[in-house]
C-alpha cells in the first residue's frame, strides 16, 4: 500500500493535518506575508484562504529507492509539487 492507502486501511483521512492554529498564530503575530518552504498545495491553499500572501518555495532532494515510490504518490495523488521525476535523478 502507498501512504495514503495505508491511512485508508487504518481508518485515517488521506492527510490528517488542520492547518487551523498555524494560521492563527500567524493572525495573532499579524504576519500578512510569508515564504512557505513546502510542496504540498494544501498548506499553501490554507494560508491562502486565510488572507494570507504566500510565496511557494518548493523544498526537494533527488529521489532514492526508498523514497521514489513515496515522492509518486505525493506528486500523482496529493498534487505536491515536485518537479523530478520519481526514480531519476536531477540535472
Amino acid at each position: 500500500m502507498d501512504t495514503i492507502e495505508a491511512n485508508h486501511a487504518l481508518g485515517f483521512s488521506t492527510d490528517g493535518r488542520d492547518f487551523a492554529l498555524p494560521v492563527a498564530i500567524l493572525h495573532d503575530l499579524m504576519i500578512t506575508r510569508v515564504r512557505l518552504l513546502s510542496n504540498n498545495p494544501d498548506k499553501s491553499r490554507a494560508l491562502i484562504d486565510a488572507g494570507i500572501d504566500v510565496e511557494l518555495v518548493p523544498c526537494e532532494v533527488t529521489p532514492n529507492p526508498h523514497s521514489s515510490s513515496y515522492l509518486k504518490t505525493k506528486r500523482e495523488k496529493m498534487g505536491h509539487v515536485l518537479s523530478h521525476t520519481p526514480g531519476k535523478k536531477r540535472k
